[in-house]
């Protein structure tokens, strides 16, 4: 919630997010499919973003595990995944 609030209406994150497309999934609930999606993407924690190439593999330098406030997220992404750095 902390980043829908606070994070992703940034102008700045916007910016950085515009070649991109977002898909959101609510893991909060303790369910055999959500365990899936944690043990498939190795998820430690949430909130977790995953950056994918155009081939669908993970960014795995871009992964976000915990808060980021707007402009540290804007630049992280535009550092390791706007920059074209790889894996």
């Amino acid at each position: 919630k902390e980043f829908e609030k606070y994070t992703f209406p940034s102008e700045n994150v916007q910016e950085a997010l515009q070649n991109t497309v977002w898909m959101q999934m609510d893991l909060t609930d303790n369910t055999p499919e959500r365990q899936a999606v944690f043990d498939k993407f190795d998820v430690l924690g949430l909130p977790t973003i995953l950056f994918f190439d155009n081939e669908g593999n993970e960014l795995k330098r871009a992964r976000v595990t915990g808060f980021m406030k707007a402009d540290a997220f804007a630049a992280h992404v535009n550092s390791s995944v706007n920059s074209g750095a790889s894996r």
